[in-house]
């Protein structure tokens, strides 16, 4: 690859979390609720290290191949077609992740706040702010997560430490969930939250330090796993696991409940702007990654011309689901499924390349 490796340890570290905290961040203790009750954290942590296991074994394919995004390196490591059918369906599992992430969003926003308004314009609008910058380099990609990060993590941290003043510890125990067989299907459920982190397939080909994108993964998964963490515990200790089950969106429900002091009566309109800006981000990192596989897999010049391109079939896909009840069950399904896109397929490509002892060109790193 021909490109300039401007990407900081730091910068890969921001793009990363505010790719995972997401649209997903407001259904996120139901989740955690339906599938053990009590137990949501417990379940919730075990999903992140299920996240983590993925994003180990990606970042470990970028480190060995850091001149060559996953669309690249797959061809060398198992043959063109069987990559390229491969590849394909990654492609195909994102544009989907992208339609359903922009749907969610129009629904919360139709409900909540803009009653009267066609979701078909709310979705057009998010999926307009994504595709838009998306025609950008990968360094401008960048300063707009470096940029919108704190916006999104700072704000919602607050939330979360003045909610725990109504917290009850007891809604918190046992820490066990009842089924075991719910409970696995729960931690696939949250773990898919996660998948965005996928994105660093194309980012290490353009870090100054290659090497150094491990560092950027255990900080993003711990930062970002902690404030997911975070957010089941205080919704589960304030709400109680029975009322959570009566909720769309605990999370929304946490802030509307949660005030500080005098100044602020309720929360959930500064929450609502620090999602909506989460949301725009995540989407923002599936859409141009979307746009950067495709023209690898198509071997283009640039990615820029399929910004607007995408856009129909994108939209398209967000409009299928009948209401919101049947978005998340395409939801749960398209995440569950996509697992063994994003985990199973890299660990297949890992273990061939270690035991065919393959290897891309070194680099000479900057600085």
């Amino acid at each position: 690859m021909n490109q300039l490796r401007e990407i900081t340890v730091i910068q890969t570290t921001c793009i990363l979390i505010s790719t995972i905290i997401g649209v997903g961040v407001l259904p996120l203790p139901l989740f955690g609720v339906k599938a053990a009750d009590t137990g949501a954290p417990l379940v919730t942590f075990l999903a992140i290290m299920i996240a983590f296991l993925g994003l180990w074994v990606i970042t470990k394919l970028g480190i060995r191949f850091p001149n060559q995004s996953i669309i690249q390196y797959s061809e060398t490591i198992i043959g063109k077609w069987p990559a390229r059918i491969c590849n394909f369906l990654v492609i195909a599992f994102f544009l989907l992740l992208t339609g359903l992430g922009a749907r969610e969003f129009g629904e919360v926003v139709v409900t909540a706040v803009l009653r009267e308004t066609p979701i078909e314009v709310t979705v057009i609008v998010m999926l307009l702010m994504a595709a838009i910058p998306a025609r950008n380099d990968i360094n401008i990609f960048s300063y707009i997560h470096v940029f919108f990060l704190p916006v999104i993590l700072s704000p919602g941290l607050i939330i979360v430490a003045l909610s725990l003043k109504n917290a009850n510890v007891l809604y918190l125990q046992p820490l066990w969930g009842h089924d075991h067989k719910v409970m696995i299907l729960g931690i696939l459920t949250i773990a898919a939250l996660f998948q965005g982190t996928f994105i660093i397939t194309i980012l290490i080909p353009y870090m100054r330090r290659p090497k150094k994108a491990m560092k950027a993964s255990l900080w993003a998964i711990g930062i970002a796993g902690t404030f997911y963490l975070l957010i089941v515990i205080a919704a589960v200790s304030v709400f109680g696991p029975e009322e959570i089950k009566q909720l769309l969106w605990p999370t929304l429900e946490l802030a509307r409940t949660t005030s500080w002091g005098r100044v602020l009566q309720r929360l959930d309109v500064i929450f609502l702007v620090v999602w909506v800006t989460a949301v725009f981000t995540t989407l923002y990192s599936s859409y141009l990654f979307m746009a950067f596989s495709i023209s690898q897999f198509f071997h283009l010049r640039d990615h820029k011309m399929l910004s607007y391109f995408l856009l129909p079939l994108v939209f398209v896909i967000a409009m299928y689901p009948k209401n919101s009840l049947k978005m998340y069950e395409v939801i749960v399904l398209v995440g569950t499924f996509g697992l063994i896109l994003t985990i199973i397929y890299p660990c297949v490509l890992l273990v061939m390349a270690i035991l065919r002892k393959q290897e891309g060109h070194r680099t000479i790193e900057n600085g």
